[in-house]
């Protein structure tokens, strides 16, 4: 979060101080961040459809402007640091016989865990900035679409916001990598499953 408060443009909450110490006898750190209070409640599910366009006019310039920036930080989406190697492992696991080329050509400054909990209503706030970083462009709007498809109103909104990110092949595999992590544990008829086929048949060579 003190790393984060050099970014510029976005919704977030003010840094204002912290505190880290360790303690031998765990063999940990911890620390302690204080922060302008949000009062502001996260988006809950049924709140989804009903967002405002302000709200989404807020999200859309945060992550526009959080693109812009720069940083030597590397992005740690569900604690792993982001790479080539971990996106292959993910979609291959759920999907082996795959052939397509995870080349991660377009990267940039991504917040890593854009879900819906981490969001407020009605001001829009974005919060938890413990994994952000550089990532492959689009990952924070493949995280707030493939955990949008059981709402297709929200999900085609989510799309048409970030289309830019989405709609690159670079977003299109983010896509894919969030709905592959997710494919194992849902039924043949999920949205989910329906959503990485369908980009499996847009990302893989021709034959």
């Amino acid at each position: 979060m003190e790393c984060a408060a050099t970014l510029r443009g976005i919704a977030m909450p003010q840094w204002l101080a912290g505190a880290a110490w360790t303690d031998p006898e765990d063999a940990a750190m911890w620390r302690a961040d204080e922060t302008e209070l949000i009062s502001a409640p996260p988006v809950k599910p049924a709140d989804r459809a009903e967002l405002s366009d302000t709200w989404w006019a807020t999200l859309t310039a945060s992550l526009d402007a959080l693109a812009e920036q720069t940083t030597t930080r590397v992005a740690t989406p569900d604690t792993d640091t982001i790479s080539r190697s971990v996106v292959t492992e993910v979609i291959q696991k759920a999907f082996p016989e795959a052939t397509i080329d995870v080349s991660l050509d377009e990267w940039a400054t991504a917040h890593a865990d854009l879900s819906w909990a981490n969001l407020t209503t009605p001001e829009c706030y974005i919060l938890d900035w413990e994994d952000w970083g550089m990532a492959p462009r689009g990952l924070d709007a493949a995280r707030l679409l493939v955990s949008s498809l059981d709402v297709p109103e929200v999900a085609e909104r989510v799309r048409h916001e970030r289309r830019d990110d989405l709609g690159s092949r670079t977003g299109k595999l983010m896509s894919l990598f969030y709905c592959s992590k997710l494919v194992p544990y849902v039924d043949e008829g999920a949205p989910v499953r329906a959503e990485a086929l369908r980009l499996l048949g847009e990302l893989e060579p021709l034959r």
